[in-house]
């Protein structure tokens, strides 16, 4: 009994050592991504400006506090996000290709944003509330499609993937739709939309993605014992006192919420959901308490990666950066689906 204890100690150890190393990384890319830029300005001057806060003055104060913190501060938001939305769905789904993206939600959040701002749907005068409550609406139906499909269906992997590929070219059509009918100026807003820009970055989206991140990750720590218990079977955690459908239900809810957030200001971002959460658990298995925490920083970091490459590959202006996700992420589903063997 001593023995099991001292391993299960030992092994936590090593999951909280995982989860201080990916912190010490994930502090070093928002590094990088705070001094990287088309203004060449020097890391001293950079930290000086930080030091000087929002009330500084001069170029500095505009570069850093109007344009690259906003920036940085949304990149990782939304990719820590994304990160646990899908870590959330891969473990009720059981599905290892379950994300975001590859169930659809993140298109039809993406039609719902489109809706907001074709219509000009706005909440007490502001853009930005109606974008977001239309962005969750359609990602919790979405949610509850794949939810009941699920109920009904079962689980099982054809089925699910066969739901979000629907999903996806049925939201797709109907934001071309939205596209084809818009002006000019309002079509090319919706096109920039499906890239998933940080240029539309402002210290509202920062404040608004923290808190939905917030919120969710309390709701979920405090769902992280029957999670983990999840991750060892549906039979098994129903004979440990777990209601299933009440836990993929609320968890479905969560995770609309947390993708709403992400989709609200900078457009559709693939395949972030996908690959944190598999990164995560190759350092910590299936225990949700650091799962939760290593998947939010894998989001973030690898949202932070990717702006830092569409910087550098885009002098001058900042290549979106859903295209940089998307070429990471091909490869890695490619991948999985080949590893995949039921």
């Amino acid at each position: 009994m001593t023995e099991k204890s001292n391993g299960y100690a030992g092994l936590n150890r090593r999951r909280m050592m995982a989860v201080l190393i990916s912190a010490f990384a994930f502090a070093l890319a928002l590094g990088f991504d705070l001094a990287a830029g088309s203004s060449n300005m020097a890391f001293a001057d950079l930290l000086k400006a930080l030091a000087a806060g929002p009330n500084g003055e001069g170029v500095a104060k505009v570069v850093v506090w109007d344009i690259r913190l906003p920036m940085t501060l949304t990149c990782v938001f939304v990719g820590a996000s994304l990160g646990v939305a899908g870590l959330q769905l891969q473990t009720i789904t059981n599905n290892p290709l379950a994300s975001p993206y590859t169930f659809g939600i993140t298109a039809s959040a993406s039609f719902g944003a489109a809706i907001s701002i074709t219509t000009g749907f706005a909440i007490a005068g502001q853009l930005w509330l109606g974008t977001s409550l239309l962005a969750f609406l359609f990602a919790l139906l979405v949610s509850v499609c794949i939810y009941y499909m699920g109920k009904f269906r079962g689980m099982s992997t054809m089925t699910l993937i066969l739901t979000g590929i629907m999903m996806n070219f049925f939201f797709t059509a109907l934001q071309q739709f939205l596209q084809y009918r818009a002006s000019p100026e309002i079509a090319q807003i919706i096109s920039g939309w499906t890239f998933g820009n940080l240029a539309r970055s402002t210290w509202t989206s920062v404040a608004v993605s923290a808190a939905f991140l917030l919120v969710c990750s309390i709701a979920l720590m405090r769902r992280s014992w029957r999670l983990t218990a999840l991750s060892a079977g549906e039979e098994k955690a129903e004979s440990l006192g777990v209601n299933v459908e009440r836990l993929r239900f609320s968890v479905f809810v969560i995770s609309a919420v947390l993708i709403s957030g992400a989709v609200s200001f900078i457009g559709t971002v693939a395949f972030v959901g996908l690959v944190a959460p598999h990164c995560a658990r190759l350092l910590s298995g299936d225990d949700q308490r650091f799962l939760l925490p290593l998947s939010m920083l894998f989001g973030g970091m690898l949202m932070l990666l990717s702006s830092i490459v569409s910087k550098l590959l885009s002098a001058g202006s900042m290549l979106p950066v859903g295209i940089i996700t998307s070429i990471v992420g091909v490869p890695f589903l490619f991948i999985l689906i080949l590893r995949k063997r039921d």
